[in-house]
């Protein structure tokens, strides 16, 4: 028998000798996350979903990723392992493609494989920093992410050769990126007219770490003729292609010949990620949201807020429990609020009350609740907390059990209707309901108001202004004193006919 049965049994026992006291409540519960995953997530800020506990999708901070502005020329992401993004001024054409899906990123989500076995990227467009009619003057920069496998002698990361044609004679020109001693050189050759031997070199000072990201710029200012080689935002090297080979001289503007073909990591075993060319200098703020260190997270964090939702009645919320993975020096910070109506709420009201996971909680009641979490990284944005599952526990107020023994009794344009205190102690008043069919109550001819009437926490209720000689019917029903809406199911049905016979003297 359920639980419901047994107290309209017991109910039954004890209104036939004395009151008795029965309250009772079952804590339910709502999760999200685990073996459901989370699409009821509402606000997304800075956040993405990755591997969590026992193969389940987790929430954790997103990876910073590059993203294109008005001096763009091209920019290459790798989201999901494929070309996810291909963005930028020129038309560049994909000229073939060996390059494979990697899950391990520099920034975002995914990247791309190359195993140095065939040529890797092979790109094409017709106007283009280093890679075709190029006009004199203007800068450029070249950035890439890389996690090399060895990072041998020879491996070349990028690559960009023509020819120029000049008057009675035609040049071979080159740009290139490659691996020499375990750091990363750059070679420019007959890039700039006037340059010594035609050939500028810039060389890496730090050693590039096998399966370590590491982020690679060179630069070239048109303005001052700084050519600038920088990883991870730092400058391993520069030269001034001026006049002097100092910054007081002319700047010696470079000058590009026919279209050809940019080939990234034609030679390269390792993964490559957010490929962007610019036509503008390195400054703080290449790449969009980048600043100029290493840092995959955003030290703000992210956050995330579920849809609000609705139980079946007013409901009190217990406690928050999930299954949570923060690191070291990482941090996940929960709210959550509550109210009768969520269509007025906005991001501020109601109020959010921080709690902490486990945590018993008072004073957060309402027809809806809604949920949020903050994810903050470590000091060096390095470390992501993940959050796995989230589990809601409240507690939905069981409606009080109806009076016995009611009873309706005539008068002269009125019915009395009374009846017995509900034995079930969460009952707060009581509502008459009265109709002239029996089970329907819509009636709305009562002085005391349309049917339901709330008559408080008594034991009868007299309904003036009906009309005599016709037939109404009456139920009543407890509601609960934490909420009047919390109404319980109605006692057994009485009648009564008013009359005018029946008018006191």
């Amino acid at each position: 028998m359920n639980k419901k049965l047994i107290k309209l049994i017991f109910a039954y026992f004890a209104s036939c000798f004395a009151f008795v006291s029965i309250t009772s409540a079952d804590e339910k519960k709502l999760t999200f996350g685990g073996k459901d995953g989370w699409s009821d997530i509402l606000v997304k800020e800075g956040i993405t979903t990755g591997a969590g506990r026992f193969g389940f999708e987790a929430i954790q901070l997103s990876s910073q990723i590059q993203k294109s502005d008005e001096d763009t020329d091209l920019l290459l992401l790798f989201e999901d392992g494929e070309i996810s993004r291909f963005e930028g001024k020129g038309n560049y054409v994909v000229v073939e493609n060996n390059l494979l899906p990697a899950k391990d990123a520099a920034r975002g989500k995914g990247s791309a494989l190359s195993r140095g076995e065939k040529k890797g990227l092979v790109l094409q467009k017709n106007k283009s920093p280093l890679s075709g009619s190029y006009e004199p003057g203007n800068s450029f920069s070249i950035e890439f992410w890389i996690s090399p496998s060895l990072a041998e002698n020879g491996e070349t990361i990028y690559s960009w050769h023509t020819s120029v044609n000049y008057p009675g004679q035609s040049n071979f020109q080159l740009v290139n990126a490659v691996f020499k001693n375990n750091r990363v050189e750059w070679t420019f050759y007959d890039i700039f007219p006037g340059v010594k031997d035609k050939k500028v070199v810039l060389q890496g000072c730090s050693p590039v770490i096998p399966q370590k990201w590491s982020r690679h710029t060179v630069s070239f200012d048109g303005d001052t003729g700084c050519l600038e080689y920088l990883v991870d935002g730092k400058t391993e090297d520069i030269k001034y292609i001026t006049s002097t080979g100092h910054e007081s001289g002319t700047v010696l503007t470079p000058f590009i010949g026919k279209n050809s073909t940019v080939e990234i990591c034609p030679s390269f075993t390792g993964k490559i990620d957010s490929i962007c060319l610019k036509n503008s200098a390195y400054s703080k703020d290449f790449g969009g949201i980048f600043s100029t260190g290493n840092e995959p997270f955003r030290s703000s964090g992210g956050r995330f807020a579920t849809a609000p939702f609705p139980v079946s009645q007013t409901a009190t919320f217990d406690r928050l429990e999930g299954i949570v993975n923060v690191p070291a020096q990482t941090e996940v910070k929960f709210y959550v609020r509550a109210g009768d109506n969520c269509y007025g709420w906005t991001d501020t009201v109601p109020e959010w009350k921080e709690i902490a996971l486990g945590e018993k909680i008072e004073g957060v009641r309402g027809q809806f609740f809604q949920i949020a979490s903050e994810l903050l990284p470590d000091g060096n944005c390095t470390k992501t907390p993940e959050i796995t599952e989230l589990t809601i526990k409240y507690t939905e107020a069981e409606t009080p059990l109806p009076p016995f023994f009611v009873k309706a009794v005539p008068g002269d344009g009125e019915v009395t209707v009374s009846w017995r205190f509900s034995i079930d102690d969460s009952a707060g008043g009581y509502y008459v309901f009265y109709g002239s069919k029996p089970g329907e109550y819509l009636g709305r001819a009562a002085v005391e108001g349309a049917s339901p009437v709330n008559a408080g926490n008594v034991t009868s209720i007299t309904l003036t202004g009906l009309e005599n000689g016709t037939i109404y019917y009456f139920a009543v029903s407890a509601y609960s004193k934490l909420d009047r809406r919390i109404n319980g199911e109605l006692s057994d049905e009485v009648f009564a006919r008013p009359s005018k016979r029946l008018a006191k003297n």
